[in-house]
C-alpha cells in the first residue's frame, strides 16, 4: 500500500505524552496510516531519537519531536508553532499527556494536585485552543481527549485524577458544540485500566495506600472494576484513535467512549 492511498496521508498529528505508553502505540496507530507525527514527552533523549527515527521509517513519514512541558502553556505554544513549522500544520491533537498521584483527599499534598490539574486538563485545554485556529484555517480537524474510566466514575484516593477527567469530559463537550458546524469533531476516550508504565507504577502506589499487596490490587482493586477481567489494550486504543480521524466518524463528536471491558455499564 502506498502512501497516497493511506487515510491520513498529509494530515499532521501531535500526540502529547507520546514517549511512551498509550500515546506511543497512538502515535505508531497514525503514522501506520500516513499521518505525520509531532511525539511530545520526557525520557532518555538518545532513546527518543531513536524512537521518532524508527518511526519516521518503519511507516515513510514525518516524525518530530518537541520536548514541552505540559504544566508551561508557553511551551505548549511553542510546541504548536514548531509542528506547523516544521511538519506543515495540526489536523489533529491527541491529549494524552497524563500523571497520577494516589492519597486521601485530606493529605492531598497541593503541588501534587495543581501538577494533574495542569497536566491532565489544563494542558488539553492549552493544545485546544492553540490548534483550533490552524483546524479552522484547513477546514478539518481532529481533537482527542484521553480521558478515562474515571471521566464517567470515580475512585478513592484519586481526588486530583478524577476531578481533571470529569473536566476534560466537559471539555470535550463544550469544545464540540463549539466546533459543530466547522468540520471538527472533538470526542474522549475513555479506558479502563491499560497496561503502561504508569498502572504499573500505580499498583504499586495503591497497594502502599491500601496496605494490600500487588496481586490484590490487580485482581481485587482494578480487574475488579472490569467484567473482562482484562486490562485494556494499547492497540485497540490506537486503532479507535485512527477511526476517530476517519471520515466515516465525522458526525460523531462530543462522545466520551469507553473502552474499559463493562466497568461503566454497572
Amino acid at each position: 500500500m502506498t502512501s497516497t492511498h493511506l487515510s491520513l496521508h498529509n494530515k499532521t498529528a501531535i500526540i502529547t505524552g507520546s514517549t511512551s505508553g498509550i500515546g506511543e502505540g497512538i502515535a505508531h496507530a497514525l503514522a501506520s496510516q500516513g499521518a505525520n507525527i509531532m511525539l511530545n514527552g520526557f525520557g532518555d533523549q538518545d532513546k527518543i531519537e531513536a524512537a521518532r527515527s524508527a518511526m519516521a521509517q518503519k511507516y515513510n513519514v514525518k516524525v518530530g519531536y518537541h520536548g514541552a512541558d505540559m504544566t508551561k502553556p508557553d511551551e505548549i505554544a511553542d510546541l504548536v508553532t514548531h509542528s506547523v513549522k516544521t511538519l506543515g500544520g495540526v489536523d489533529i491533537i491527541v491529549n494524552n499527556a497524563g500523571i497520577q498521584y494516589v492519597c486521601a483527599v485530606d493529605e492531598y499534598p497541593i503541588e501534587k494536585w495543581d501538577a494533574i490539574i495542569a497536566i491532565n486538563l489544563s494542558s488539553a485545554f492549552h493544545m485546544s485552543r492553540l490548534a483550533i485556529p490552524h483546524m479552522k484555517k484547513a477546514g478539518w480537524g481532529r481533537i482527542i481527549h484521553m480521558a478515562s474510566a474515571h471521566a464517567l466514575v470515580a475512585s478513592p484516593f484519586k481526588s486530583a485524577y478524577v476531578a481533571a477527567k470529569h473536566g476534560l469530559a466537559g471539555l470535550t463537550k463544550a469544545t464540540a458544540l463549539e466546533l459543530a458546524k466547522d468540520n471538527i469533531t472533538c470526542n474522549a476516550i475513555c479506558p479502563g485500566y491499560v497496561k503502561t508504565p504508569l498502572v504499573e507504577n500505580q499498583i504499586a502506589d495503591t497497594a502502599k495506600a491500601r496496605g494490600i499487596s500487588e496481586e490484590d490490587v490487580i485482581n481485587n482493586v482494578m480487574l475488579a472494576a472490569q467484567p473482562t477481567k482484562k486490562f485494556t489494550t494499547v492497540e485497540s486504543l490506537g486503532a479507535l484513535a485512527v477511526f476517530l480521524c476517519q471520515d466515516s466518524a465525522s458526525n460523531m463528536t462530543g462522545v466520551m467512549i469507553p473502552v474499559d471491558g463493562g466497568w461503566t455499564a454497572q
